[in-house]
């Protein structure tokens, strides 16, 4: 008997994702592929069409294993599409870009003010509403064509059913686009006269219409999708107590602390704090830094996992890796990273210092929130074997849990084709890690590397 199932496609940063659940939630099968950066052409741009191939040669496998009834897509942010009926009209900047110093100082004098847009000013091409500032300046023509602004789960959806829509998760994601606490478009969209540009409103979980051009496919739906981090969120904005504080920390390319019940008035826009929209239009204080990034400078470009006995060699003789080692975003972005004390010897101690260093930063971010309540560490942190265990023994305040399903993407995008339910979740609360003179560690790593941001602002 053929089974019905749901496909999510999850493109992050650095990989894409296809993956094929049934009506329980369990995944049936999984296929992967780099998410590589054209270099050549008019700037760094997706490399959408490899994609696209990639998709449509892994859903044809996959029609064979199950009657698929709905595509879901799911994203990360700071990235859209310009498109007129026939597609693209530009391709799909890179936010890593680096953009004309003299353009972005005059889109500041253009942005929203902090206060309503609850977006900070960030580095690249992550504040959304720049790259389509420097894209307008730039390239008027092919931007002029455009007929849609698609935000980049809905470029997927709309390359899928032809339908175009908006959604607030990713038009809140640190835009510049989207007034989180009124729940509309930011002075800076009627500014531009980008309005009209914009499709509807849809919500996350419609279904924008069938798939088109695949009769391997009948009867499939193509949901309007979601920004990745939202995706992780949806299992807690449907559990009972979600009126309670808690925290869901979501970690890979970016490790983003999402603090629900914390107050909006502690966000900083100097330190990459924000509101994030969640995807029933509420706006959650958030903040991050490019863990996934960090962890894999500091581990090596071949990362052998340590022992406790390897994170406890670093603390006793006082090795700090000290922020930050990207370019991109987070409380510290602009210090170059350094190490103090004594370096690593080994790829183990490599892969304990990363794993301090993160446990360091989420700790610090965790604090800058005001986070209360539980902690859920979601996505490729829960892989290592340390990283839940010392964040408890940082903060011995807060239960500190490791999710034990594969993604939280994932099942959030599978949630999104079955609004209502909520999947049983199941998670594993950590005993805190014992390392002598892990405290003394945490207070030195907080001076050093608080003292040279303070330096730098100077």
């Amino acid at each position: 008997m053929t089974i019905d199932a749901t496909v999510v496609l999850d493109i992050g940063k650095t990989n894409a994702k296809l993956t094929l659940l049934d009506t329980a939630g369990a995944i049936l099968a999984e296929q992967r592929c780099p998410n590589s950066i054209v270099h050549t052409g008019l700037y760094p741009h997706h490399d959408t069409e490899r994609l696209w191939h990639w998709l449509q040669g892994t859903l044809a496998a996959f029609a064979g294993l199950a009657r698929i009834t709905a595509i879901v897509p799911v994203t990360h942010g700071a990235t859209a599409a310009l498109v007129d009926d026939e597609g693209l009209v530009l391709p799909i900047l890179d936010y890593e870009s680096s953009l004309p110093q003299a353009l972005a100082a005059e889109y500041a004098a253009l942005r929203p003010a902090f206060a309503d847009s609850l977006s900070p000013q960030l580095p690249c091409g992550l504040n959304l509403g720049l790259q389509l500032y420097w894209l307008a300046k730039t390239y008027p023509q092919q931007f002029a064509r455009a007929r849609h602004i698609l935000t980049y789960p809905q470029y997927w959806a709309w390359r899928l059913s032809g339908v175009a829509a908006s959604e607030v998760t990713s038009l809140g994601c640190h835009t510049d686009l989207w007034q989180p606490q009124q729940g509309r478009f930011s002075s800076l969209v009627e500014r531009m006269e980008w309005t009209t540009l914009f499709p509807p409103l849809q919500a996350a979980w419609t279904a924008l219409g069938p798939l088109r051009a695949n009769p391997a496919l009948p009867g499939c739906q193509v949901l309007c999708g979601i920004h990745d981090s939202n995706a992780s969120l949806l299992r807690y904005l449907q559990a009972d107590a979600n009126d309670q504080p808690r925290t869901v920390l979501s970690t890979g390319t970016w490790a983003i602390a999402a603090a629900f019940g914390a107050p909006l008035e502690r966000l900083d826009e100097t330190a990459d704090m924000l509101a994030n929209v969640n995807a029933l239009g509420q706006p959650v204080a958030c903040m991050r830094f490019m863990g996934g990034r960090e962890f894999s400078a500091l581990a090596g470009a071949s990362p052998q996992v340590c022992d406790v006995a390897d994170i406890a060699r670093l603390v006793g003789q006082g090795t700090l890796a000290l922020p930050c080692f990207a370019e991109s975003g987070g409380p510290f972005v602009g210090q170059a990273g350094r190490l103090e004390g004594p370096s690593p010897r080994t790829a183990q101690e490599h892969y304990a210092l990363a794993t301090l260093y993160c446990a360091l930063m989420s700790d610090y971010c965790l604090d800058a929130l005001g986070a209360q309540g539980p902690v859920t560490v979601e996505g490729s942190f829960t892989d290592n074997p340390h990283f839940a265990a010392l964040l408890a023994a940082l903060r011995p305040q807060q239960a500190v849990a490791v999710s034990q399903d594969a993604s939280g993407t994932t099942c959030g995008g599978w949630m999104l084709h079955r609004w209502g339910e909520v999947p049983k979740m199941t998670s594993a609360v950590m005993p805190a890690l014992e390392v002598t003179g892990l405290d003394a560690y945490r207070q030195q790593w907080r001076a050093l590397a608080t003292e040279a941001a303070l330096k730098m602002r100077a």
